[in-house]
């Protein structure tokens, strides 16, 4: 088989697993940066080699877009096109087509939208989004799913009806044995809907699972509910999927609740405006007590930055406008979160993920700590 997942220990919720794919192995958890257009931003790929990213992430809506799925198929798919070797997941394009709002128009059928770029219109029906994906040759796709306001009941059962619907059309489209192609579980903050949704893609037997819909405006409290009904309602054997997700604290509280795998745009973000992570929680580098801090961004971190660069220098590089200095910042904000589901990966299976948990939450949510955000 191209794609299967074993799962090798759990301590409490909390999983650790391998998921094999033509292009390799990855060991879960595990973060996956977002490369959305065939890039991480800012950071080679022999730079996310070093810091051990393991699986990266593409974004079909712009790369359909710019410079088009079939030129990259001609160039080989994207592990060529992009010179990355390790398995690469892409999304269906769903999000981002539902996020344009007032630009699409959405039917039974599929979405009529037009470009952010150009404003020239367009379509995406399931069976498009998997040919897309297909083009683009990405170790792991996902359906093509409806990702409706959570908090809206009334919709989010139209929505979920829909979704399964694609779900159906996508899994008779989807058509290369080597490519895993996951549902996506939706149904807002409501756990019938959820547990329908759950129920559903299961008797289609996807190779794993997403819970989608979520980190778009719920509240945590919320989010995490959510998560935890998933962990009840899919199948053990298959990795669960939580998209969009990437706050430090959020990946350990998914992690407790049974999810294998994360992604989000958070960590390069977050560096473009200045903020780093440390296990003291988030910094501002920009902020004028770091001007003569000879420290590195956290003293913890092995990562390039912090081995051989200050607080005062990166700092300096921020103010000046030098692209370096959001290089270097989205480095370490990649490799703080890499760091992280490694080490809670080794936590869960020497059984002790309770008390990490508990530990690096602790330190992290400090409020008192003068340099916290």
């Amino acid at each position: 088989m191209c794609f299967s997942f074993a799962l090798t220990c759990t301590d409490g919720r909390a999983r650790a697993g391998v998921l094999h794919t033509p292009h390799g192995a990855v060991r879960t958890p595990v973060f996956m940066p977002v490369g959305t257009q065939a890039t991480v931003k800012a950071i080679p790929p022999r730079d996310l080699e070093e810091l051990g990213a393991q699986i990266i992430l593409a974004n079909t809506y712009h790369l359909y877009l710019r410079p088009g799925d079939e030129l990259i198929a001609r160039r080989g798919g994207l592990h060529r096109f992009m010179s990355w070797p390790h398995p690469i997941l892409t999304d269906s394009g769903g999000f981002q087509v539902f996020s344009l709002s007032e630009m699409r128009k959405i039917d039974d059928d599929g979405v009529t939208f037009k470009s952010h770029l150009d404003g020239s219109m367009h379509r995406f029906t399931p069976e498009k989004s998997i040919r897309i994906q297909e083009n683009l040759g990405a170790d792991i796709i996902m359906c093509f799913d409806e990702c409706p306001p959570p908090t809206d009941r009334e919709y989010n059962a139209i929505a979920l009806a829909r979704t399964h619907a694609w779900a159906v059309r996508c899994r008779e489209a989807h058509t290369r044995t080597d490519q895993a192609l996951f549902g996506i579980a939706q149904g807002g903050i409501f756990r019938d809907l959820r547990e329908q949704s759950a129920r559903f893609l299961t008797s289609l037997d996807f190779p794993g699972y997403a819970i989608g819909g979520l980190a778009v405006g719920e509240e945590k409290a919320d989010m995490f509910q959510v998560i935890a009904w998933m962990d009840d309602a899919l199948p053990a054997h298959k990795p669960r999927y939580l998209m969009g997700v990437g706050e430090p604290t959020d990946l350990i509280r998914a992690v407790q609740r049974g999810v294998d795998m994360a992604d989000c745009v958070l960590p390069t973000r977050l560096a473009r405006h200045g903020a780093a992570f440390t296990r003291d929680g988030r910094i501002n580098m920009r902020n004028r007590i770091y001007a003569e801090d000879e420290r590195p961004i956290d003293p913890e971190c092995d990562c390039y930055t912090c081995r051989n660069f200050s607080r005062a220098y990166i700092r300096h590089l921020l103010q000046a406008g030098e692209i370096l200095g959001l290089y270097l910042m989205s480095v370490h904000n990649i490799a703080f979160l890499l760091n992280l589901m490694r080490a809670a990966r080794e936590a869960i299976v020497q059984q002790r993920f309770a008390a990490f948990a508990q530990n690096w939450l602790a330190r992290y949510e400090r409020t008192e700590n003068p340099t916290h955000l």
